[in-house]
C-alpha cells in the first residue's frame, strides 16, 4: 500500500522498476493499476512473482542479495536499514540473534520488492534527501488473528508491537478487520519517519495507495501527502500528556521488565518505576507511564493484567517540550560503516544537546565490537564535525 501511495503521489514507476529489476531476480517485478477501495480511487501495486522457487533468508542472505544488486547508495542504505529493523524485532520475538532469524514472509520475493521499491519511490521523491521532513500519524493496527509460518497469531503481530514500541510509534485497532499493518509495513515507516501531526506545509501532491481487500468496514487505504515545509518558527511546544500510574507492593521484582516493556508496546511513549514505602513501612514500586489519550485504556489493562495491582490512577497533565529532530550518523571505519540515529533538542540561546539512542548504539556496538561509550561518543563528535547524512525534524509524541 506504501508503495502504491508514493507512486501515486509521483515517484516515477520506471524508477522502482528498474530497482526491483536490480535485485537480478528472474521474473520478479511490479505493476501498478488503478483501483478504488471503499469509493475512493487509489492505485494498487502487484508483485509479479518470479519464475524460480522461493525460499526463507536469514539477515546475512538478504543483505548479501542487496549488496550484490546495483542500487544507489541511498536506496541500498534504506532497504537494508528495514531489512536490520526487521530483524531486530523477530529476534526479541523469538530470543535469538537478528542473524539468525528465519525470514518467513519478509524474507520472501514479494517483500524484497517492495522494500527496495518504496527505497527507491522514497530517494525518487526526494524523502531520502538530507532535510526531508517525514511524520506520520497514528498506524491502523486491525483486530482479530493472522496466518503465519508460526501458526495463528493475535493482530497486531508481535514483530509489530516490537517495532512500534521501539520506535514510537502510535497504533490504533480500529473497526478494520484482519491485518493492516503488517511487520515489513512497519519497519518502512519506522524506517524513514517519525511520529507526530503533519508538518505545516504548502500540500504539493497526495498519494493514495489501495490494499488487497476492499472491506465493508472502510476504506483500506494508506495515503501520502507531500508539500513544502512553511517556515515556522522553532519554539518549546505546550501540550497535554496523559499520566498513568500504581503503586504496587507484592510483585516479584524479576517480572518489572516485562511490564515495562508491555506498557511501551501497548503505546506508552515512557515508563518508569520508582521505589516506595507504604504506609506500614512496606517496600513497593511506583510505576508511570506517559501517554496519549488514545492509548490510556490499553495502557491501564497492561497495569491490570501484568502486575498485581487491584487498581489504577491516571490524570491530565501539561508539559512544555523542546524542540527536537533525529539525525542519521554514520559511526565506524569505511565499509564497516554502522548508522545511529541522533536526537538534537534545540535549547532556548540556540544551544542544542545531543544524544544517540542507546538501543541503536548497542546494535552499531555489536557490530563493530567497540565498547557502547565509543559509539555514543563517536556518533556525537562526528555529528557536531560534519553535516548529517539525513535530518528528520521531529516533534515530541502526542504534539498537537
Amino acid at each position: 500500500m506504501l508503495l502504491a501511495a508514493l507512486v501515486d503521489a509521483g515517484a516515477d514507476p520506471r524508477v522502482v522498476a528498474d530497482a526491483v529489476a536490480a535485485l537480478d531476480v528472474p521474473g520478479l517485478a511490479v505493476r501498478t493499476r488503478p483501483a478504488r477501495r471503499g469509493g475512493f480511487a487509489c492505485l494498487r501495486a502487484h508483485v509479479e512473482q518470479p519464475s524460480v522457487p522461493d525460499h526463507a533468508r536469514r539477515l546475512p542472505q538478504v543483505l548479501a542479495l542487496l549488496a550484490a544488486a546495483r542500487l544507489a547508495p541511498d536506496v541500498a542504505r534504506f532497504a537494508r536499514r528495514v531489512f536490520e529493523l526487521l530483524a531486530e524485532a523477530e529476534a526479541q520475538v523469538h530470543g535469538t540473534a537478528p542473524e539468525q532469524v528465519h525470514f518467513h514472509e519478509v524474507g520472501a520475493h514479494d517483500a524484497l520488492a517492495d522494500v527496495v521499491g518504496c527505497a527507491a519511490a522514497l530517494a525518487d521523491l526526494g524523502l531520502l534527501a538530507a532535510g526531508a521532513q517525514v511524520t506520520c500519524s497514528a498506524l491502523a493496527a486491525g483486530n482479530g488473528h493472522v496466518d503465519s509460518a508460526h501458526g495463528q497469531l493475535p493482530v497486531p503481530v508481535p514483530a509489530v508491537l516490537r517495532i512500534a514500541a521501539r520506535h514510537g510509534l502510535a497504533l490504533v485497532a480500529g473497526e478494520l478487520t484482519g491485518e493492516r499493518t503488517t511487520p515489513t509495513g512497519a519497519a518502512l515507516v519506522a524506517a524513514v519517519a517519525t511520529p507526530g501531526p503533519m508538518a505545516a506545509m504548502t500540500v504539493r501532491a497526495v498519494g493514495v495507495g489501495g490494499g488487497s481487500r476492499d472491506t465493508a468496514e472502510g476504506p483500506n487505504i494508506t495515503r501520502v501527502v507531500l508539500g513544502e515545509a512553511l517556515d515556522v518558527p522553532s519554539a518549546a511546544v505546550s501540550g497535554e500528556v496523559v499520566v498513568v500510574e500504581s503503586t504496587v507492593d507484592d510483585l516479584d521484582p524479576r517480572l518489572w521488565p516485562s511490564v515495562l516493556e508491555a506498557l511501551r508496546a501497548a503505546g506508552a511513549w515512557d515508563c518508569w518505576t520508582i521505589g516506595t514505602v507504604g504506609r506500614r513501612g512496606r517496600p513497593g514500586r511506583l510505576v508511570t507511564a506517559l501517554c496519549a489519550a488514545e492509548v490510556r485504556p490499553a495502557v491501564a489493562d497492561v497495569l491490570l493484567r501484568h502486575t498485581t495491582t487491584l487498581g489504577v490512577r491516571w490524570s491530565v497533565q501539561r508539559r512544555t517540550t523542546l524542540p527536537r529532530r533525529v539525525v542519521t550518523v554514520a559511526v565506524g571505519p569505511p565499509g564497516r560503516e554502522q548508522y545511529v540515529p541522533v536526537k538534537i533538542a534545540d535549547v532556548p540561546g540556540g544551544e542544542v544537546t545531543v544524544q544517540p539512542e542507546l538501543a541503536d548504539a548497542e546494535r552499531a556496538a555489536r557490530a563493530l565490537g567497540w565498547p557502547v561509550r565509543q559509539v555514543c561518543a563517536a556518533a556525537i563528535s562526528n555529528y557536531l564535525r560534519e553535516p548529517p547524512a539525513r535530518a528528520v525534524p521531529r516533534q515530541p509524541p502526542g504534539h498537537t
